[in-house]
This record gives structure tokens, C-alpha cells and sequence, in this order.
């Protein structure tokens, strides 16, 4: 029983001394992640001028003792490099310190990049009110001092450019033409 007990205790040994497996360690390269750093060039600053409002003429279309029928030319130019859209402009205009006509429109009138459009404007002034002087000087066709004002809402043909409104306020002496091709 001697060697029993001593196989045994051989055997307890053996496995109380055995010592565990060694662990499969795996290494496992992983790379580093990429960072993409992007520069966003921010967008250049686009300087928006604004447009100059000009009275190219005043024309009679028909003159009577009381009413005359004009017709103003408005030239508008664009400084910009860009197109703008005029949609909507209230005017007023005095003549010799008058008021001839007030009004709004708002019909979109579009105006290339660095160029001038033309637009008309028709109306009637009754003399009635008037000074003797200014009737004087519209029958002789002779120049006479004019104011032409108001606002416009002016929208840049840009992407993300928000419509803006400005004043203007031009005077000047214009000359007083007849129209002898107009027949009313």
C-alpha cells in the first residue's frame, strides 16, 4: 500500500505542480487611422456695388394747354461683374421744383454685368397747378432741372446673395424734346 500512496501522491504532485498552458498571444498590427484634414478656402468676398439710376431724356409725347404726356427714360447702370435683377422701384419726379409724377413698378428689369439698360417711364402732368414758367419752358423746349428719386430692390444674380434695397437720388437739367412721331 506504501507504493500506492506514493504513485498518488507522485500523481497529485505532478498535477498540482503542472503549470497551465502557455496563452497563444495573437498580435494583431492594426494601422492607425487617417485624419483627412481638408482646408476649406472660404468663399472670396464679393464687393456688390450698386447700381447708378440716370435720366437719359424727357420727351412730350402730346402737348395740350392742360395735360402733356411724357415720357422719361431712366438708364440704370451696373458697376458689377454680375447681373442684377431690379424687382421692384417706387419713383417720384419734380421738374423746376415740381412734382410731375409718382409711381411704382414692378416688373423685373434685368441688367447685365458691367453694362446700362434703358426703361421707360410714361406719364401725365396737368399744368393747371403749375407755374406759368414751367409751362413757358416745356413749350420752348428748353432744358429744365429735374429730381428723380426713390427706392429699388436690387437682387445679385449670385448664388447665395440676399436681395438688398437701396435709395437714389439723381438730379440734373434734361432737355425737353418733342416727339413729332407720336400720334395720339
Amino acid at each position: 500500500m506504501r507504493s500506492l500512496v506514493i504513485f498518488l501522491s507522485i500523481t497529485v504532485l505532478f498535477f498540482a505542480c503542472k503549470s497551465p498552458p502557455p496563452e497563444v498571444v495573437r498580435v494583431i498590427e492594426v494601422e492607425p487611422p487617417v485624419i483627412e484634414v481638408v482646408y476649406e478656402e472660404p468663399e472670396p468676398e464679393i464687393e456688390i456695388l450698386e447700381p447708378i439710376f440716370e435720366i437719359s431724356s424727357i420727351v412730350i409725347l402730346q402737348a395740350d394747354l392742360v395735360v402733356t404726356e411724357f415720357e422719361t427714360i431712366l438708364k440704370i447702370t451696373n458697376p458689377n461683374v454680375f447681373a442684377l435683377d431690379l424687382s421692384s422701384l417706387t419713383y417720384e419726379l419734380f421738374g423746376n421744383g415740381f412734382s410731375w409724377a409718382k409711381g411704382a413698378g414692378k416688373n423685373i428689369l434685368h441688367v447685365p454685368a458691367l453694362s446700362s439698360i434703358e426703361t421707360k417711364f410714361i406719364f401725365e402732368m396737368n399744368f393747371i397747378n403749375m407755374r406759368r414758367q414751367l409751362l413757358d419752358d416745356v413749350i420752348a423746349l428748353r432744358q429744365v432741372r429735374y429730381r428723380f428719386f426713390g427706392k429699388a430692390e436690387v437682387q445679385p444674380v449670385l448664388p447665395s446673395a440676399p436681395p438688398f434695397i437701396i435709395n437714389y437720388d439723381c438730379a440734373g437739367l434734361s432737355d425737353v424734346k418733342k416727339n413729332y412721331f407720336v400720334k395720339r
